[in-house]
């Protein structure tokens, strides 16, 4: 598996709307995408952490690799 890239927080938003999530709200830097019943919560941060980022595909439920795909 190849390591993640550290990616910014609107081109991870970006590669999780390509997934099918959609924009739902946001509050300060904290942005809610949702996809069925899927939520997960994206920090517009300049550059997220790897671990954090995990986090996020893990509340989103889709791999790393389908990640890297839509990137």
């Amino acid at each position: 598996m190849p390591k993640l890239p550290f990616v910014s927080g609107p081109k991870a938003a970006r590669a999780l709307a390509r997934l099918g999530f959609e924009r739902k709200r946001q509050k300060g830097s904290h942005l809610v995408m949702r996809r069925g019943s899927a939520v997960c919560v994206v920090p517009m941060h300049r550059e997220i952490d790897q671990g954090t980022l995990r986090g996020v595909l893990r509340q989103a439920g889709i791999s790393e690799d389908a990640f890297m795909e839509a990137l």
